[in-house]
């Protein structure tokens, strides 16, 4: 390193030997240079260096503030030594390359903020922002890890709501041929779902629930509708798990909590694609003596069936 060595920490001075205070003009010191230990790590530099800025060190290195030195003449500075390299370096160039991890940038912006270095504060502040937005997930799906987190989500949400259960080891019975892969598809529409809608709907899941799969939509707090995809099927010689994948289903109710927004926003395209199944069930719903929002619409898709799961002539 051109004009600052580090020593490492052999060359520490001895325990048991007391600093002193003393005054340092850097009118008489010029360019010769002049000896740090920073937090256990030596450097070597020059006046001129350190007060080519209007940084802390120039303050110190011009006179201005007392310095300590121990007796052999190692100006000490109770810092961490890490990152005081990189420091000399700005203040050489005015650049230098920044650290890759977003820690180390992070630690080396503490301690310009300690030396009083803006221009290296704001190099860092930049590169922090720049990682941000390059690492920033689009969309970010909480996992519900116990029943009062889940009601936590729900209530605090200024958005609508949809979750999916799915917890497949909970299941006392085998699974018919395609009910993994429909279990996957509706994950797939999940994820697609929550890409879709992001910074509309709030997507949680939940893999701890006593479900298989199911869907539940939530619009102000209060849960809506809920989809169920499974069903027990008496098969010929046992009973078997069957998981259904009600595309169709789960896009309406999508569609239909999204009429819950806050601030509610009028959506055309979303109302006429809506006003049909909402038309039926308010008037279903009138004459039961409820309104809409007070009810929750379950879907069982083939709650309970006999269904033979083996091919013609097996």
């Amino acid at each position: 390193m051109s004009g600052d060595t580090c020593l490492g920490s052999a060359l520490c001075p001895a325990v048991g030997h007391k600093p002193k205070a003393g005054g340092l003009k850097g009118g008489s010191l010029g360019n010769k240079y002049v000896r740090l230990n920073v937090g256990g790590s030596l450097y070597y530099t020059t006046v001129q260096v350190l007060t080519r800025h209007d940084t802390m060190l120039k303050a110190m290195f011009s006179g201005r503030m007392e310095v300590l030195t121990d007796k052999e003449g190692w100006i000490l500075i109770d810092r961490c030594g890490k990152h005081f390299g990189t420091i000399l370096n700005y203040l050489r160039d005015d650049t230098i390359a920044l650290p890759k991890h977003r820690q180390e940038i992070k630690a080396l912006m503490a301690e310009a903020k300690y030396y009083l270095i803006q221009g290296l504060v704001d190099m860092c502040q930049a590169a922090l922002q720049d990682k941000k937005d390059l690492y920033e997930p689009v969309c970010s799906i909480p996992i519900i890890t116990s029943p009062k987190e889940e009601e936590r989500l729900i209530e605090s949400s200024m958005k609508p709501v949809v979750k999916l259960l799915y917890n497949r080891s909970n299941n006392k019975y085998s699974y018919t041929s395609n009910s993994d892969d429909n279990l996957l598809k509706n994950i797939e529409l999940f994820d697609k779902l929550s890409l879709r809608f992001n910074g509309r709907v709030l997507f949680i899941k939940d893999v701890i629930g006593d479900e298989i799969c199911c869907w539940s939509f939530y619009g102000q707090g209060r849960k809506l509708a809920e989809v169920c995809c499974t069903s027990i099927v008496y098969a010929t010689e046992k009973k078997q798990t069957k998981v259904e994948f009600p595309e169709a289903r789960i896009y309406e109710e999508t569609l239909n909590v999204l009429l819950y927004e806050t601030p509610r926003v009028p959506d055309n395209s979303l109302l006429e694609a809506t006003s049909r199944s909402r038309s039926q069930a308010s008037h279903s719903e009138d004459d039961e003596g409820f309104e809409l929002r007070d009810r929750v619409r379950r879907i069982h898709v083939k709650r309970y069936s006999t269904y033979d799961d083996r091919q013609l002539g097996h």
